[in-house]
């Protein structure tokens, strides 16, 4: 398929076409990509021109090792100020007494977390990774897994809800140091107070990993775990719509330790571009219309969870809260590999998650992107049909694929191209 489409103003590619077309003609053809599917993967977005400004603005020559007036280089004065910037709006937006934005990564966040709050061998009460819980949430391939004593706690098999009750019961006959809540799948509002009163009651830390909800948390649309975790680590992308990366959010006690866990302890110079595109995420999030845009992807996932439970396909949890909502597709005669491969010929691109049940994968998806493109309820009820349309008969995927290619010609997710 030829490619169409062209980048100008900040996402202009003209000087990397000029230099190196071969590598201009691949960023032209994930622009194609993106703009004629369906990004249904619950942990991406588009961001705004002026967050990809920001990442490509002359911020990223700068090494700025240490934090705002403690550079280990000289000529930090200018992003300095970015830096600032970037934690203001954070504490303003979150209602937090501190805010450390140079992580990379939400891994990156979780593990500076645990580097100031924990010691290896300590034991940790997560998620356990079958019913939703993250890689750093104690899998033996990830750091968390191989320096800490994880205890997983899961959810109900026939409700899908975290079981409060085993939480409290694994608590208190594992004393663990610090208590994790948050997950990669989880469609409910995680309960903060419920996890506080546990935690309390053993003398555990509570890391709440928010890099799902936060962007909803920002635009209201969400409940804040900033009032009951000792540290929250989130991302800055997904439905808060800006660069890839991470953030710590902390009372003031603890923010000499958190920033120490950053920097030295386990990242090196802070990335002072994505740190600058940060800023103008959390000052876009700030405003009335993110708020609505939250409420949308929350209103949209709903309906696109009673689309598909209309259409068959069994809803975990019987809905969702929040952007995500996991389905297992076997009751249209499909498993969830086979689904997402039909669904991605049909232009329709999201993950494949564990569920509930033993050795069941199911489906993951979310709606923070279709609602960034500016697509509502009744585009995100037709998106259900063509969904189970193309997993019921492999060969309509032809006949969906043009019908979504439509879809996302009327709603580009960069209106100006």
């Amino acid at each position: 398929m030829p490619v169409t489409h062209t980048l100008e103003g900040p996402l202009s590619v003209d000087v990397l076409g000029r230099q190196d077309p071969e590598l201009a003609e691949i960023l032209l053809g994930e622009l194609e990509r993106q703009s004629t599917t369906l990004q249904l993967i619950a942990a991406e977005n588009f961001t705004s021109p002026a967050v990809l400004a920001a990442l490509g603005s002359p911020l990223a020559n700068k090494y700025a090792e240490g934090y705002p007036g403690a550079r280990h280089h000289g000529g930090c004065e200018i992003v300095d100020v970015a830096e600032r910037m970037a934690v203001e709006r954070a504490k303003a937006l979150f209602g937090a007494d501190h805010a450390n934005v140079q992580s990379h990564s939400g891994s990156s966040a979780v593990l500076a977390a645990y580097a100031a709050l924990l010691r290896p061998g300590d034991t940790v009460l997560a998620m356990g990774l079958p019913h939703g819980g993250h890689l750093t949430h104690g899998s033996p391939a990830n750091f968390s897994g191989r320096w800490f004593d994880f205890v997983g706690y899961g959810v109900d098999p026939e409700s899908g809800l975290i079981d409060h009750e085993q939480v409290r019961s694994l608590a208190r006959t594992h004393r663990p140091k610090a208590i994790v809540c948050g997950s990669i799948s989880y469609p409910r509002h995680i309960d903060y107070a419920a996890f506080r009163e546990v935690a309390d009651e053993v003398g555990a830390y509570l890391i709440a990993d928010a890099a799902h909800p936060i962007g909803l948390v920002a635009g209201g649309a969400a409940p804040s775990p900033v009032p009951y975790a000792d540290v929250v680590c989130a991302t800055t992308h997904k439905v808060l719509r800006g660069p890839r990366g991470g953030m710590l959010l902390c009372a003031s006690e603890l923010a000499e330790r958190v920033d120490r866990a950053v920097f030295p302890f386990t990242q090196g110079g802070a990335q002072m571009h994505t740190i600058a595109a940060k800023a103008v995420a959390f000052g876009e999030a700030a405003t009335p219309a993110f708020t609505a845009y939250a409420h949308q992807v929350v209103a949209n996932a709903r309906v696109l969870a009673q689309g598909l439970a209309a259409e068959g396909l069994a809803v975990t949890t019987g809905g969702t809260d929040t952007h995500l909502l996991t389905v297992d597709p076997a009751p249209l005669g499909v498993d969830g590999r086979t689904a997402r491969g039909r669904l991605a010929a049909a232009g329709m691109v999201l993950d494949t998650c564990a569920l509930p049940h033993p050795d069941v994968r199911g489906l993951r998806l979310g709606t923070a992107a279709l609602t960034t493109q500016g697509m509502g309820e009744a585009e995100t009820a037709r998106i259900a049909v063509l969904f189970a349309t193309a997993l019921r008969d492999e060969s309509a995927g032809r006949g969906v694929r043009e019908e979504v290619r439509d879809l996302t010609g009327r709603f580009p997710p960069y209106p100006a191209q």
